[in-house]
């Protein structure tokens, strides 16, 4: 083989290979990512604003770590979390940004406070009440 063809094998090949990575993604990017502003001049209602590079992110693969949260009742509704349970945004520790809403593709067997890592599909909710504002679709997730 040439030697000035292996360099450029080697380039394209490690090219490729990074588009594939998912981005790693902290609870600081998702913190410093969201602003609210009135939606429609309606001061009650606001609607989620997010910077420029987290809605680069959305749609592509990223991976986090945090608590598992399971929403006791249903067992259907799944979250991770920057803190444990007796900490989380429900109790007061933090804001909705704290909270990425997970959907697996089958239940997952972790238990509440569980520290895990989630790859999956970003998508940002910038305006439904029902969902969290971060959401991570086709959630795998991995015991630490």
């Amino acid at each position: 083989m040439n030697k000035k063809v292996i360099p450029v094998l080697l380039v394209a090949y490690f090219s490729i290979f990074q588009s594939f990575a998912q981005v790693d993604l902290d609870w600081l990017a998702l913190q410093n990512g969201i602003s609210w502003e009135a939606k429609n001049g309606i001061s009650l209602f606001k609607e989620a604003v997010f910077t420029k590079e987290l809605e680069d992110l959305e749609g592509k693969q990223v991976s986090m770590i945090g608590y598992f949260l399971v929403l006791e009742g249903t067992q259907s509704v799944y979250m991770l979390s920057k803190n444990p349970m007796a900490s989380c945004f429900f109790c007061g520790n933090g804001g909705p940004e704290t909270i990425v809403e997970l959907q697996f593709g089958k239940k997952p067997t972790y238990r509440m406070d569980d520290l895990i890592s989630v790859v999956g599909v970003l998508r940002l909710n910038r305006d439904n009440p029902n969902h969290c504002y971060y959401l991570i679709e086709k959630a795998e997730a991995l015991s630490l």
